[in-house]
């Protein structure tokens, strides 16, 4: 098990650690209900230092990211982060990452903790190209500061105007002494914030004092649990959950980050799958009678024929009924659909909405 950083500060904060990734992480401290609800109404701090990163470098960096991800690079600019994901040669997707342009001829690729080594080979085996990879996943952290306080309680901690700072644009600067941090926005709960990248030597210094600027703004360390509440509320897709090696992006519905304008990894096939249409979508559902969906459980329509399978699911906090995430046959995927979930053997009525569940 590796440890991040920050993993004995989590235990000193008396954190249920748990094995994520092949990483000691903090799943809760005080209870999810409650960390939730931080990051809702004030700020909440995740250490997120498990996620991948690879700085690709050189002339035919942007080449070779047109290469492997669907969504078009070509269109970033310096200081401009782009959500994608890495097509796979069966129709599926490696992982879904995030792509920044650090400067000319360099980029920043974030990747999915549990597919660091996977998406490196496959990025690797596509680099006839001559480019400069680094994988900088053990030497940096990661830390997402998040909620509708954060901008103003984080303010005095850097010279760059935080609240200039759009939704997937970032800005290396100052931040908590230590130059030259990754200040980003691109945040995964839907509460407005942060993500701060920095190297590991310079996170601790960096944690405490965001929890001593945080102090009078609420500000709780929170854990992966709330995280994937937040995530759920806002119908944001968790690789291994909703997508994975054998979910089409246009299934997923990421037909807006699947850009056919130029070719990558299995475009025809996927280009040939938008013209034919899916047989499938991932749609949001909400329970319309009592029960908690759950990933695996099965979907079915009224005579309890198998239509689909959960994805994710959960009590919603902020909403306080159950949703889930799943995908189902076409017939059953407009808003207002009924469908059952298979429950220990019950068949439990849910209909299909659309997200994001929360709505600010």
């Amino acid at each position: 098990m590796k440890n991040t950083a920050l993993s004995h500060i989590h235990e000193s904060l008396g954190a249920k650690m748990v094995p994520f990734a092949g990483y000691n992480m903090p799943v809760q401290y005080e209870g999810v209900n409650a960390e939730h609800e931080t990051v809702r109404t004030a700020v909440g701090v995740f250490d997120v230092s498990h996620m991948g990163e690879f700085l690709l470098t050189g002339e035919n960096a942007l080449a070779l990211i047109q290469k492997v991800s669907s969504n078009d690079a070509s269109t970033l600019e310096v200081g401009k982060a782009q959500y994608s994901c890495l097509p796979n040669s069966e129709g599926g997707i490696v992982d879904d990452l995030i792509i920044y342009k650090i400067k000319e001829e360099q980029y920043l690729l974030v990747v999915n903790a549990s597919n660091i080594e996977k998406d490196w080979n496959w990025i690797k085996s596509h680099n006839d190209l001559g480019v400069d990879m680094k994988d900088l996943s053990e030497d940096y952290s990661l830390l997402a500061i998040q909620g509708p306080k954060a901008v103003e309680a984080m303010q005095s901690l850097t010279s760059v105007d935080l609240s200039q700072i759009k939704y997937y644009h970032f800005e290396v600067a100052d931040f908590a002494g230590i130059e030259h941090v990754i200040i980003s926005a691109t945040g995964y709960t839907g509460s407005g914030g942060f993500e701060i990248y920095c190297k590991n030597s310079e996170v601790e210094q960096i944690w405490n004092k965001v929890f001593e600027a945080g102090a009078d703004f609420g500000i709780k360390p929170i854990g992966l649990a709330a995280r994937d509440t937040l995530r759920l509320e806002m119908g944001f897709c968790l690789y291994g959950n909703d997508i994975n090696d054998t979910t089409s992006p246009l299934e997923a519905g990421l037909g807006w980050i699947t850009k056919f304008t130029k070719e990558f990894t299995n475009s025809e096939n996927l280009k040939a799958q938008k013209e034919a249409g899916v047989s499938r979508k991932l749609v949001g559902f909400e329970m319309v009678e009592r029960g908690i969906p759950r990933h695996d459980y099965e979907i079915v329509d009224a005579d309890g024929n198998n239509i689909g399978i959960v994805t994710s699911g959960t009590q919603a906090p902020s909403l306080g009924i159950a949703i889930g995430m799943g995908y189902v046959t076409v017939p059953f995927s407009t808003p207002d659909s009924e469908i059952y979930i298979r429950i220990r053997n019950k068949d439990i009525k849910a209909k299909v909405v659309k997200m994001p569940f929360y709505k600010k």
